[in-house]
């Protein structure tokens, strides 16, 4: 199965400076048998991606926003995964949705509150962090 993971992250916290702190969101894709073998190969690759480059640099902390697991893919019509509406400047929330379709829209509202992700104003829970 091909599993698609989705994460928020903070990174950089520690600087003085608004311009050398970061927050966003990233994705990984891996085949996995299960989806508890895909989140430690996620694991893994954040891992080596903190070790390897400057993305998630200093204090860092990162979110699991969400897991796509699928047996195959569709070969008549391209799937639309992830759409993100976003009202006003970047500091503002945005609304994300992950696989609408016409049974489900899956819509959610995001915002950030303290450097720490609110998605339908519960906050998330931490998946990994690092510390210089």
């Amino acid at each position: 199965m091909v599993f698609i993971g989705t994460f928020l992250y903070t990174a950089n916290q520690q600087a003085v400076s608004e311009l050398d702190r970061r927050h966003g969101e990233f994705t990984l894709v891996v085949e996995a048998e299960t989806n508890r073998e895909a989140v430690g190969l996620f694991k893994d690759r954040i891992e080596q991606l903190k070790a390897s480059s400057e993305f998630f640099e200093g204090n860092c902390t990162i979110y699991f926003n969400q897991l796509l697991e699928f047996h195959n893919f569709p070969n008549s019509e391209a799937l639309l995964l992830n759409i993100r509406s976003i009202a006003g400047d970047p500091l503002m929330p945005f609304i994300g949705c992950s696989i609408p379709n016409r049974q489900s829209d899956n819509c959610r509202i995001f915002n950030w509150s303290d450097n720490m992700p609110e998605i339908d104003g519960q906050n998330e829970v931490v998946f990994m962090e690092f510390e210089p």
